[in-house]
C-alpha cells in the first residue's frame, strides 16, 4: 500500500508594483497558514523596492515581509497555481492557456479615498487584507485560522 502525499494548495498574490499589497498578503498568508499553503507574490509592473510602511504594519501583526522583493509574474507559476488573487484595481492578470487555477480580484479598502494617510491608512489596508487572507486559508485548507 502506497501513501500518496497530497500537495499544498498554492496562491499567487498580484498587484501592480509588488511592493505593498501583494507582499503584505503573501506575508500574512505565510504567517497564518504556517506552511499549509504555498505562497507567491508578483507584480504586473514591479517597482524597485517593498513599501516600508507595509513592512512595518505587517510586522505589527506578527508577519514578516523583509525577504520579499518586487518581481514580475512568472508565466509558468501563473499556469500552475491554484488561485491567483489580484489586489486592488490597478493590476490586471489575463488567463494563460492550460491554467490550473482561477483568478479572483480583491477590491481592497483604500483609506486614502477617505482622506486617511500614512501609518493609519496602511493599518486599515493590512486589516482588510488580513481578514481576506484568513478567509482564503479556511477556503483552501478547510481549517480556520486563529
Amino acid at each position: 500500500m502506497s501513501i500518496e502525499k497530497t500537495r499544498n494548495p498554492s496562491v499567487l498574490f498580484v498587484c501592480s508594483k509588488n511592493g505593498g499589497k501583494s507582499q503584505m498578503a503573501a506575508a500574512l498568508m505565510e504567517h497564518h497558514a504556517a506552511g499549509a499553503v504555498d505562497v507567491h507574490s508578483a507584480g504586473t509592473r514591479p517597482g524597485e523596492k517593498t513599501n516600508a510602511l507595509s513592512a512595518q504594519v505587517v510586522a505589527e501583526a506578527g508577519a514578516d515581509m523583509s525577504a520579499g522583493h518586487p518581481k514580475r509574474i512568472d508565466p509558468d507559476l501563473l499556469a500552475r497555481v491554484d488561485r491567483i488573487i489580484v489586489l486592488g484595481d490597478e493590476a490586471r492578470v489575463d488567463p494563460v492557456v492550460g491554467m490550473a487555477g482561477t483568478i479572483e480580484t480583491w477590491h481592497t479598502d483604500e483609506p486614502s479615498a477617505r482622506g486617511i494617510e500614512g501609518i493609519e491608512r496602511m493599518r486599515l489596508v493590512r486589516d482588510d487584507i488580513d481578514a481576506r487572507v484568513r478567509a482564503l486559508i479556511t477556503e483552501l485548507t478547510g481549517a480556520p485560522t486563529p
